[in-house]
């Protein structure tokens, strides 16, 4: 296989991971006001990503890393045209870390108060405008002979791009509900449980219509398999979560979202980024990748250093497996690991 197509696929792994470990964080981030009302609520949510979010968003940082070495051209033309909401990820990015890291630093009501709702928005921000991005790279964009962008903010949003951006916000709302459920006790799994109940019907609806409509207008035959993986993986969320089973739940939830990436990547191939201005001007997994030299570096290097990265997870969330309750909140003046 040509190293520029296992790049590609690499490249759809890390944003798998990105999304399906990023995506509960965003959730429970969204439900801080809906399933904990005081300080200790808010603490425990908070403390059940604490150990993780921050290592979760390696996925990003990698992925955005491997696009600009393995793919420059994608890279380049990628991050001038969609550079405003890009840009206003980033920044979401950036203040939800900082409230986090912040939030505990004063014992002030008020403090904590408005760091929660910089938790909140940040987390919103992102949510809705990672779909509506990828949407935009599925439907193709406005890009000249010379790989520019031609259109501007407003030409992204689309119907099409707008109803991703709902679909990205209904998984990660569900995907974040159901991983509370299955990683708090008391009062907050009760609610957790019962949001997760009509968050992931509502997944199945929102994320339905939008595979369907990305399927007939924009993919290939084969990517239906990919579709029907994920109706039937957010209707085994929705039906595992309404009997109680939120492990099984958040496994399906997880395995909606690998099929999601699927048929985004599915629907791309062997385009990078479709032109809507000339199908002859669309960036391609040949005409935008490096050098084979680079790329063959670039192979080593993800061969020798995925391993140990996969390993540090899948150890980190071992360690930090059992659930959380009000009662595992220690006063203020003592820290706790998510500087909550």
């Amino acid at each position: 296989m040509d190293l520029a197509v296992v790049w590609f696929i690499l490249i759809a792994v890390l944003w798998t991971g990105y999304l399906v470990l990023e995506g509960f964080d965003f959730g429970v981030a969204m439900l801080l006001p809906f399933v904990a009302k005081d300080d200790n609520g808010r603490r425990v949510a908070l403390n059940t990503i604490g150990p993780v979010w921050d290592g979760n968003e390696v996925w990003l940082l990698t992925a955005g890393g491997a696009t600009f070495a393995a793919f420059p051209e994608w890279y380049a033309t990628l991050f001038s045209g969609f550079y405003l909401p890009l840009l206003l990820i980033l920044v979401a990015l950036i203040v939800r870390a900082v409230a986090i890291e912040y939030r505990g630093k004063i014992d002030d009501a008020s403090w904590r108060r408005r760091w929660d709702w910089a938790i909140i928005a940040s987390a919103w921000i992102p949510s809705i405008l990672w779909g509506v991005a990828f949407a935009n790279i599925i439907r193709g964009v406005p890009i000249d002979a010379t790989s520019t962008y031609t259109g501007n903010f407003f030409t992204l949003l689309n119907p099409f791009a707008l109803l991703g951006g709902v679909t990205t916000l209904a998984l990660f709302l569900s995907h974040g509900a159901i991983f509370l459920a299955l990683k708090t006790g008391g009062e907050i799994r009760v609610k957790a449980e019962g949001l997760a109940k009509r968050l992931s019907l509502g997944a199945v609806v929102v994320a339905g219509v939008w595979a369907v409509w990305a399927q007939v207008a924009y993919s290939v035959t084969w990517t239906w398999a990919a579709v029907g993986v994920a109706a039937i993986a957010l209707a085994g969320a929705w039906w595992f979560s309404l009997k109680g089973r939120f492990g099984r739940a958040f496994i399906a939830s997880a395995v909606a979202i690998v099929a999601a990436v699927v048929l985004i990547f599915g629907s791309l191939y062997p385009d990078v980024m479709p032109s809507t201005t000339d199908a002859a001007f669309s960036l391609t997994v040949a005409n935008a990748s490096s050098t084979h030299y680079t790329l063959t570096v670039m192979t080593w290097v993800a061969g020798f250093l995925t391993p140990v990265v996969l390993a540090y997870q899948a150890w980190t969330y071992w360690v930090f497996r059992r659930r959380l309750s009000v009662s595992d909140i220690p006063a203020h003046s003592e820290p706790t690991f998510a500087k909550a």
